[in-house]
């Protein structure tokens, strides 16, 4: 394990390296949980800022039953960490307060290249907007 990947490591409490770069196909699917361990649902997308060369946010699924019903959320991924061990991603943030969040329906997905959109998801979620 190379020094700067141990030092991450530790600085997150785990053994296991936090890897650098992962692939859409490994994210998509993963589980998301709180800190307290309770599931917040999975990641559904990643949405790709071209002209920053960049995810701009992360499409997360949760609520509803066997995945109908469910809601979906824009979530910025500097929002999250990863829990390598666990192979799933952490949100600090309680369940009730993503109930309340600006979410949208499958069928009705917001237009990505809003930038006032995308700066009312990162607020929320307490980041600053990478692009401003």
């Amino acid at each position: 394990m190379r020094t700067d990947e141990r030092i991450r490591a530790e600085e997150q409490g785990t053994e296991t390296p936090i890897p650098h770069t992962l692939s859409a196909s490994t994210i998509i699917g993963d589980p998301v949980v709180n800190e307290y361990g309770e599931d917040l649902g999975k990641i559904e997308e990643l949405m790709i800022d071209l002209d920053n060369g960049r995810v701009a946010y992360a499409v997360l699924s949760f609520g509803g039953l066997f995945g109908i019903g469910d809601k979906l959320f824009a979530v910025p991924l500097e929002a999250m960490r990863v829990d390598p061990e666990n192979h799933r991603f952490v949100l600090d943030i309680d369940r009730e307060r993503l109930e309340e969040a600006p979410g949208f329906d499958k069928d009705d997905w917001p237009d990505a290249s809003d930038l006032e959109y995308r700066r009312s998801v990162f607020v929320y979620y307490g980041h600053e907007p990478y692009w401003e």
